[in-house]
């Protein structure tokens, strides 16, 4: 039997991240929740609120045999599988996502196809060093980071002064 630990992606029930995740710590089961603040208009009055990054999808790091105990959690949905494998999130990619968490960055999150675009280094800022996929949206600059295992992709905005194109 494996004692691998690898990062698996949970997908959960609408709107119970935060309540999935912490049932499972309370299992000793380690989860990655990325959350990102953002300013909500309402007639009244506008308030910063913290949501999470990918809505519905929970990180989750554990043996593989634990993970139907990590289903039994109430929110708990499924694993993402692909071709009957569940899907496996290298640590570089959950460390690329807490980078772009951390650095408060405007975010924007899109699950639509994204074409092949110019590959680019970011030169400065608070990504520097991280290389990527550019795409051009409005007069605005978007660097683009993949994150494979969830077919999710996200977007920062970042200067044009800030970008080399490498490829």
């Amino acid at each position: 039997m494996s004692t691998e630990i690898n990062w698996f992606v949970m997908y959960t029930a609408p709107r119970a991240e935060k309540k999935v995740a912490q049932r499972l710590e309370e299992n000793n089961i380690e989860t990655y929740l990325p959350m990102i603040e953002e300013i909500r208009q309402w007639s009244d009055r506008k308030k910063k609120v913290k949501r999470p990054l990918f809505n519905g999808y929970l990180f989750v790091r554990a043996e593989k045999n634990r993970l139907w105990e990590a289903l039994q959690v109430q929110g708990a949905v499924k694993f993402v599988n692909f071709s009957g494998n569940h899907a496996i999130v290298r640590d570089e990619e959950i460390e690329a996502i807490k980078r772009i968490v951390t650095t408060g960055v405007a975010v924007e999150v899109d699950s639509s196809e994204i074409h092949e675009g110019q590959q680019v280094k970011i030169l400065g800022g608070p990504l520097q060093g991280f290389e990527g996929e550019c795409i051009q949206k409005g007069n605005q600059d978007y660097f683009i980071i993949r994150v494979p295992s969830i077919n999710q992709t996200v977007m920062v905005t970042v200067p044009r002064k800030f970008l080399e194109i490498i490829g």
